[in-house]
């Protein structure tokens, strides 16, 4: 029967080996080949974020420079248009002022500035610039003939119209352009942020599942080795077994030829009839088992389960005795067959412990190995952002430093464009006081009508002095009379009364460059004003972030410091676990089988020992039987 069934088991397990060595040898290559996957698409997904990453930072950046163009934009079109609705609105009350035949109380508006800006800056032909400027210069005394000048200044209004609609659709399309490229650039960010979401999520899942392929590479490869190797034992120990065999059932006929023969010898009817008048009425075949052959069955009993265990010695010792006695041997068994039966308990309860600790140990390490990785790309994009708020700190000193330095140079050249303008008005008003007392001069004499007497003077005692020179000489011959050369004159005269007015063009113009240029400058003196307090306060803030980020960062090394320590401490707990547990793990299950040959063989031999009494003519006559 122990023969058939261990025959069995070398059929039956060879064939389960063979099914589970061809699984392992097809799992190992499916196994490498999902982790190699895996691995790639963990080394893909990782490229993929440092996209999404790149591409939101690109996409935020280009919607900040976005911004900035289109404040600048929007605050060159709002002074464009300021400036053109104004001169548009100037241009307006001047035509229908002059059209209503007030132009003289015109040049008294503040809009008779403007154009006179108008008439210097516009792209006028010389002929209608000097029309205006003669306009402009002579004020009320002056009458437009033919509408000339409301001509002029209408073709200037509606240049100016149409320059205002210029910038005005130009501003709207930008706008647009603006809108749709914001629009755009925040449909991107929003995709990359969930792309971002998704693939750190899908890295991680990966990397857990890289971890469980790696594990589940190794136990398979483990197995499938212990498989091979116990498969090549199994064939051995099975051809073994098949050669004892053979021995013994050679043995066993041997055996049973013998003993049949020699009961045929000894139950001949001769034999009897000597055995009667030779032995005593008891049989030699009725003689009852002795303890000797008892105690021989138990050790063999014994000696069955092939254990080393020393306790099992101590019972084999005790069984060697001269005088032995049975119940304290079965005493032993039955204490030995219970603590067995704890110790089996035992093992069941710390390899159950051993496997809960190291999953649990594996589980934290791998959680712990997970947020150091979050805590390094965490440290790294704070580190990044410290570099970038840095750039962007030195960019916002280095500003002001320069904005300072444009607003000294701007300063500088305002003061020598006001001391020109005040030499050139000074040098102007000379020029043509000197002129008007020139023409006046002429006047005096070719048009005594337009002289205008200078004021008068009070003379002194030493204008009255005479000197005496004494009687003059006789009169030389003289010559006839004279004759004012009048055409001549009226030339010269126009000649100067030109050049004054050229002169006060001039002071015009230099008068509303100069309001001009002030005015510029005391708008950008205003505007660099805001601009350094809101780069100083953005400088603040700037700093105040980067101080809080260092102290995030600081944060971060202290929490990537205490998982690593942690994670040091796992380790050691794990591999402490593992010194514990993997011999009883390993053997488990070979110290299961041996205790339980164990058991059997207590067991067997109780059962010698407990039938003592049967009779060697029973044993004899159920050994024929089996047989």
């Amino acid at each position: 029967e122990l023969y058939d069934k261990f025959m069995c088991y070398c059929k039956t397990g060879a064939g389960d080996l063979k099914i589970s060595i061809d699984a392992a040898e097809i799992k190992m290559p499916a196994v490498t080949s999902a982790l190699q996957e895996s691995t790639s698409q963990k080394a893909q997904l990782e490229l993929d974020l440092g996209q999404h990453t790149s591409d939101r930072s690109d996409a935020a950046a280009a919607i900040a420079e976005a911004t900035a163009l289109r404040e600048k934009e929007a605050a060159v079109y709002a002074k464009d248009s300021g400036d053109y609705k104004t001169n548009v609105a100037a241009l307006g009350k001047a035509i229908e002022l002059i059209s209503s035949g007030a132009g003289g109380s015109f040049l008294q508006t503040t809009a008779a500035a403007s154009i006179r800006r108008l008439t210097i800056d516009m792209d006028l032909s010389a002929a209608d610039r000097d029309i205006m400027s003669s306009f402009l210069a002579q004020g009320q005394g002056y009458t437009p003939q033919s509408g000339q000048i409301t001509g002029i200044l209408k073709e200037m209004k509606d240049t100016m119209e149409k320059d205002l609609d210029d910038v005005t659709s130009t501003e709207n399309t930008s706008k647009a352009t603006y809108e749709g490229l914001v629009a755009a650039k925040e449909k991107e960010i929003a995709a990359n942020s969930k792309s971002i979401e998704e693939k750190t999520a899908r890295v991680g899942q990966v990397g857990i599942d890289i971890e469980t392929q790696k594990e589940d590479l190794a136990d398979t490869s483990a197995s499938y080795a212990e498989d091979k190797k116990f498969a090549a034992d199994l064939d051995s120990n099975c051809a073994t077994k098949q050669v004892e065999w053979d021995v013994v059932q050679k043995t066993r006929a041997e055996e049973t030829l013998a003993i049949a023969e020699t009961i045929k010898i000894l139950n001949d009817d001769d034999a009897l009839d000597l055995f009667k008048t030779t032995l005593p009425s008891s049989s030699l075949l009725q003689v009852q088992e002795t303890g000797k052959f008892v105690r021989r069955g138990a050790l063999k009993a014994l000696r069955a389960a092939g254990s080393r265990d020393t306790r099992l010695d101590f019972i084999s010792l005790a069984l060697h005795g001269k005088k032995v006695n049975f119940d304290k041997v079965m005493k032993m068994i039955d204490n030995m067959v219970t603590l067995l039966g704890q110790e089996q308990v035992d093992d069941n309860a710390k390899k159950d412990y051993c496997e809960k600790k190291l999953d649990a140990g594996e589980d934290k390490k791998k959680e712990l190995d997970l947020d150091i990785s979050d805590l390094e790309k965490e440290i790294e994009e704070t580190k990044a952002f410290i570099a970038t708020t840095m750039e962007e700190i030195e960019a916002l000193a280095a500003g002001i430093k320069a904005l300072d330095k444009s607003v000294m140079a701007a300063t500088d050249t305002r003061k020598a464009e006001n001391e020109e303008y005040k030499a050139t008005m000074q040098g102007n008003t000379a020029a043509k006081e000197l002129l008007g007392v020139a023409m006046n001069r002429l006047n005096k004499f070719y048009n005594p009508k337009l002289y205008a007497a200078p004021p008068k003077r009070e003379l002194t005692e030493d204008a009255f002095v005479q000197y005496h020179r004494g009687a003059p000489p006789p009169a030389p011959e003289t010559f006839g009379p004279y004759t004012k050369k009048s055409s001549e004159t009226g030339g010269v005269i126009a000649m100067i009364d030109l050049l004054i007015r050229d002169l006060e063009k001039e002071m015009t113009e230099a008068d509303v460059m100069e309001k001009d240029a002030q005015g510029e400058y005391e708008k950008v003196m205003a505007e660099s004003s805001d601009k350094r307090a809101a780069d100083s306060k953005a400088l603040t803030q700037k700093g105040a972030m980067k101080a809080s980020t260092e102290e995030a960062l600081e944060s971060e090394k202290e929490s990537k410091a205490g998982s690593i320590q942690e994670l040091m401490t796992t380790s050691e707990y794990i591999a402490a676990l593992h010194e514990e547990c993997d011999w009883l793990v390993q053997y488990y299950d070979e110290r299961k089988e041996a205790r339980a040959s164990e058991v059997e063989s207590l067991g067997n031999a109780k059962a010698v020992l407990s039938g003592a009494d049967f009779s060697l003519l029973q044993r004899t006559s159920a050994f024929l039987a089996r047989h």
